[in-house]
């Protein structure tokens, strides 16, 4: 029998991730090197992390909603009428009037719905133009949603 020699096997690495600060490799469950931390103080827990993320976005949201509704006070409401409906290759031309009755210019989404169907039947949304305070605005969008049989149609402008 032949003598076999010992081989010496090697203590499994621990897994290591790099140090927050200076990337140096550390275990895993540990934020900061021996150098990044030399009293061994405690890292921050996840949960303060993932807190402070929280609340910087919910800030963010509370932001943009305040610019927004800054953006769109003092427009509307938006009064509108439905004038002719003619009938043209592609569907049914609609002739609307649009009031906005605020303070500052903008724009609305209109709501055109045949009036036998109590607004319960299909519906078109048109983009109307800018429209000053004050100003009433006419223009003609051509839907497709009613086919191209004209009849009788209301409009509702809802203010954003």
């Amino acid at each position: 029998m032949t003598p076999t020699t010992p081989v010496a096997v090697a203590p499994a690495a621990e897994p290591t991730h790099g140090c927050v600060r200076c990337g140096a490799p550390v275990v895993a469950g540990v934020g900061l090197c021996e150098r990044c931390n030399p009293l061994g103080l405690r890292d921050a827990a996840s949960s303060q992390a993932h807190g402070t993320a929280f609340i910087a976005v919910a800030i963010g949201i509370v932001i943009l909603a305040v610019v927004a509704r800054l953006a769109v006070s003092g427009v509307g409401p938006f009064p509108a009428s439905v004038g002719s409906v003619t009938p043209v290759a592609t569907g049914l031309a609609i002739n609307l009037t649009v009031t906005n009755e605020g303070a500052s210019t903008g724009q609305t989404t209109c709501r055109i719905f045949d009036s036998a169907d109590q607004g319960g039947g299909p519906s078109a949304f048109v983009l109307s133009p800018r429209i000053g305070p004050g100003e009433t605005v006419e223009f003609t969008p051509t839907v497709v949603e009613f086919g191209g049989t004209p009849r009788g149609f209301q409009v509702e402008c809802r203010t954003p």
